[in-house]
Order: structure tokens, then sequence, then C-alpha cells
């Protein structure tokens, strides 16, 4: 996965769009777009690395983010979870809970 492939995944996980991400950082239109074919700086990667609170290394390719391990029984109830308005919840917002909780999991074992 290149450079601006990881920053989508990174954006839809904070459902955030690129633009609004562009927005956020101070970036032109169409900055991240750019970076399928130019070479960003490095202060920009920096700026996008500390948003999503991931390392350079991670956006450039050079590392692994460990993806949690969940128990059965917490997937199987994320799975079962409803929304807000009592409808199942789709894919998405499965996922983004899931990160949520990778999230929070990874801050209580770093205390």
């Amino acid at each position: 996965m290149d450079l601006y492939e990881k920053i989508k995944e990174l954006a839809a996980q904070k459902n955030i769009s690129i633009r609004q991400l562009e927005e956020k950082l101070g970036f032109a239109n169409a900055t991240l777009r750019r970076w399928n074919k130019n070479k960003p700086s490095v202060d920009k990667i920096q700026a996008v690395a500390k948003f999503f609170n991931v390392s350079v290394d991670y956006l450039l390719g050079n590392e692994e983010i460990e993806v949690p391990k969940f128990s059965p029984e917490l997937l199987e109830a994320i799975d079962n979870a409803e929304g807000y308005s009592g409808q199942p919840m789709d894919d998405h917002d499965k996922e983004i809970i899931k990160g949520l909780l990778a999230g929070y999991f990874a801050g209580k074992n770093k205390k």
C-alpha cells in the first residue's frame, strides 16, 4: 500500500475526508492526492503522522502497526451491536468501534 492509500485508510478510520484533513493540516487542496506522483516534504509527512498518531515509518511502509487480537466474544458483541437508531451498524461503523477499542487498549497497556 502506498503513502496516499495509507492516508486514505487512516482518514476513513477517523471518518474524515481527505479534503477535511488537508484543511485541518493547512495543506492546499489536492496536496495529498499529488503524493502518488510527487514526493512530499518531510515536515508534511510528519504533520500527517502526528495527526493520526502513527509513525512516519508506518506511513512510508517501513513498519506495520500491530493489529490487536480481540476475543471472539468481543467481536461477536461488535458484530451484533446496534447503532443509536436501533438499526444494525454497517461494516464501516464496526471498524471504527474496533479502532477505538484498539486505541483504548493500547493506551492502557502503555501505563
